[in-house]
């Protein structure tokens, strides 16, 4: 199937040519610099001065936090990787582990930027914009493997592993549907604190001797409960 989709680009990965352009055109505050790559797919650079300064304090963190590594002898051959910060470690000699300035310094021309590789007929700014709600798809992928529990699942059969998921899909979408309404009616009840309150709220059913009519009747509920009650009647 022919997907759209908005993903983020690691600019320092990109050619060496795609890398030239984007640096010549030393982009200010907000600008926002757009390079077809293929046919239907774009690549998208946006500059940001607040993102410059928070690069730069963060690369100046880990630099610091790898002089003092260094300095105490923490730091050695066997534990050299390419992982955040480690990459400004360069191995001298047979054992000794210094620190590449030279590389540092030249991560400098990157604080600011941030990519975005698409093949949507969206606009520059609309992709952007698109990009930063996907914190919103990392949330429910975190509540689908906590809250929800999606995983583990204990099915090996195909329609039981499609169940599976659809309810928990289902029960995400009562939970964000709950959220919705809690921050409708301006409650202080969270979403943790509302379902843990449904653990202790009972109701009894039974029925009548002599007319044989059978009732419910909610058993006593504390005040959060009785407000979380009002509010799902009133709103379900």
């Amino acid at each position: 199937m022919d997907y759209q989709y908005i993903i983020g680009a690691r600019l320092k990965n990109e050619s060496e040519k795609i890398k030239k352009q984007i640096l010549e055109k030393q982009l200010g505050d907000g600008q926002i610099l757009c390079i077809k790559t293929q046919a239907k797919t774009r690549l998208i650079v946006a500059y940001a001065t607040n993102r410059s300064i928070k690069d730069e304090h963060n690369r100046k963190r880990g630099l610091q936090r790898l002089e003092k590594q260094i300095k105490a002898g923490k730091l050695t051959k066997s534990n050299i990787n390419n992982k955040g910060y480690n990459k400004y470690l360069k191995l001298v000699g047979d054992v000794s582990v210094e620190i590449n300035y030279e590389k540092f310094n030249n991560d400098k021309s990157w604080d600011g930027l941030k990519g975005y590789r698409t093949n949507t007929q969206l606009s520059d700014k609309q992709v952007i914009e698109n990009y930063k709600n996907l914190w919103y798809i990392e949330k429910a992928f975190r509540m689908s493997k906590t809250d929800l529990r999606i995983r583990p699942i204990y099915h090996r059969l195909r329609h039981r592993i499609e169940a599976h998921i659809c309810i928990s899909f289902t029960a995400y979408c009562i939970y964000k549907e709950l959220e919705r309404v809690l921050y409708q009616e301006k409650s202080n009840l969270s979403l943790k604190k509302s379902a843990d309150l449904t653990h202790n709220m009972y109701q009894i059913t039974y029925t009548l001797p002599e007319s044989k009519h059978t009732k419910s009747q909610l058993l006593r509920m504390d005040d959060d409960q009785a407000e979380l009650y009002h509010i799902i009647n009133k709103n379900f």
